[in-house]
C-alpha cells in the first residue's frame, strides 16, 4: 500500500519482492505528458530519504526530465513555436540553415536532460575542425542559447549548458574603404551601364544594398535634392519582399551632393528610353521589376570592379564604408555620419571608423592649446 503525501510530494510503496519504491513527478516530455521519476531502497527510511532529497532538487529546479526529448526535439520545436513568431522571415531562415547544418547534425541526438557544457564545447570544437568559419561558428553557438534559453522558460530544463561555455570570438573584417582614385575609376567605368546612378548614390549616401534596391521615385525629391529611407529589399528563399528598417535611425532623411542629383536626373530620362518611365522603382531591372543581388553582382558590380582596376576582396558593401571615410576625411562631425548612415548609436560609428580619423588627436590636443592659451615652446 502506497503512502499518500502533499500533491506533488510524491509517493512510497513496497513491492511484492520486498523492495521499497519512492515516486515524484518531475515535468512533462515534448508531447505534455506527465513524467515521473522512481528511486528504491531495501527499508522505507532509505526510500524515504532518497525522495526527500528529489522533492528538494524539484524546488530549487535541478529536478526536471524530459523524457525521451533530445536537443533536435528542442530546435524543431522551438524553430516552430517561438523563433517564428518573433523574428523577421530572413532571419529565420538563417536560425534553419544553422539549426539544420550545423546543431543538429552535432548535438541533435543528445537527451535534452543529459545536454551538459562539455557538449557545447565539443560541437564548438568540431565545428572547427571541419573548417566552419568563425562567424558561423559564433551564430550558431547564439542560436543554441537562445533556443535553451526558450526551454529554461518553459521549464524543461533548469540552467542553460551555453552559459557556462566562451563564446567564440571572431575577428573583425578589415574595412576596405576604396581611395579617392578608385572611387572616380569606377564612377568613370561605370558612366555608360544603366544603374550608373545607383553607384554614384551608393557612394554619395552611404545606403546599403537592400535600401539602395528599395528605392521609390516617391522618396525622392529632386528639386529639395534630398532622400529618404523608408525600406529595406530583402529576398528570402528566392521570394523578394519591402521590410521596414529595424530602428528608428534607420528610418532617415539624407541630403544629396550635387553631383547625385545630377545622376538620378539623368537616370530618370535614361528610363524613358528603356521604356520604364512608369515603374516606380529607382533601380530596377529590364523589365522594371526589383534588382536581385545575385543578378546585380554577377552583371553589374563585379565587371564594373574588374573594370575599374578595384582588388576582388573589395565588396559592395564597402562602398559604404566608402561612404563614411571620405566624409570624415573632409571634417564632416561623426553625428552627421552616424545620421547619413543610419546607425543606432554614434558609438558604433566611432567603433567603426575611428582608426580612419588619425588626425582627431591631433585636431583636439591643438584645440585644447587654443582653448586654455598656451603657447607652445
Amino acid at each position: 500500500m502506497a503512502n499518500r503525501r502533499g500533491k506533488g510530494e510524491g509517493s512510497i510503496s513496497q513491492r511484492p519482492d520486498g523492495l521499497w519504491v519512492a515516486r515524484i513527478n518531475v515535468g512533462t516530455d515534448a508531447t505534455g505528458k506527465r513524467l515521473r521519476k522512481a528511486v528504491y531502497g531495501h527499508t522505507k527510511k532509505e526510500v524515504t530519504d532518497k525522495l526527500t532529497k528529489l522533492a528538494s532538487n524539484k524546488i530549487d529546479g535541478t529536478l526536471i526530465d524530459t523524457g525521451r526529448m533530445t536537443v533536435g526535439d528542442l530546435l524543431d520545436k522551438w524553430l516552430e513555436d517561438s523563433a517564428r513568431l518573433s523574428v523577421s522571415p530572413s532571419t529565420f531562415q538563417r536560425y534553419e540553415v544553422l539549426v539544420r547544418l550545423h546543431l543538429k547534425s552535432q548535438l541533435g541526438a543528445v537527451k535534452l536532460s543529459l545536454l551538459k557544457p562539455i557538449h557545447v564545447q565539443g560541437m564548438l570544437s568540431q565545428l572547427k575542425q571541419n573548417s566552419v568559419g568563425d562567424e558561423s561558428r559564433r551564430y550558431s553557438f547564439q542560436v543554441l542559447r537562445r533556443a535553451l534559453n526558450v526551454a529554461v522558460r518553459w521549464g524543461l530544463i533548469a540552467r542553460n549548458a551555453c552559459d557556462m561555455v566562451d563564446q567564440p570570438k571572431v575577428k573583425r573584417r578589415e574595412i576596405s574603404p576604396l581611395t579617392v582614385e578608385e572611387v572616380q575609376a569606377l564612377l568613370k567605368v561605370s558612366e555608360d551601364h544603366r544603374l550608373h546612378a545607383l553607384f554614384v548614390l551608393a557612394v554619395a549616401t552611404g545606403l546599403r544594398q537592400g535600401e539602395l534596391f528599395a528605392l521609390h521615385w516617391q522618396d525622392i525629391d529632386l528639386k529639395a535634392g534630398t532622400l529618404a529611407v523608408r525600406f529595406t529589399l530583402e529576398e528570402v528563399k528566392g521570394q523578394l519582399r519591402l521590410k521596414e528598417p529595424k530602428s528608428k535611425s534607420g528610418r532617415r532623411c539624407v541630403k544629396l551632393p550635387a553631383m547625385a542629383v545630377s545622376a538620378l536626373i539623368y537616370h530618370k530620362a535614361q528610363l524613358l528610353t528603356e521604356g520604364l518611365a512608369g515603374t516606380p522603382l529607382v533601380f530596377s531591372d529590364t523589365d522594371g521589376q526589383f534588382l536581385r543581388k545575385s543578378n546585380f553582382e554577377r552583371r553589374a558590380w563585379k565587371p564594373l570592379r574588374k573594370a575599374a582596376g578595384i582588388a576582388d576582396t573589395v565588396v559592395f558593401h564597402d562602398l559604404r564604408h566608402t561612404s563614411a571615410s571620405l566624409l570624415l576625411a573632409t571634417g564632416a562631425h561623426p553625428k552627421v555620419v552616424q545620421e547619413r548612415l543610419g546607425h543606432s548609436k554614434i558609438s558604433l560609428t566611432m567603433d567603426t571608423y575611428s582608426h580612419l580619423m588619425p588626425g582627431m588627436q591631433d585636431d583636439a590636443a591643438a584645440k585644447l592649446d587654443i582653448a586654455l592659451r598656451v603657447r607652445s615652446a
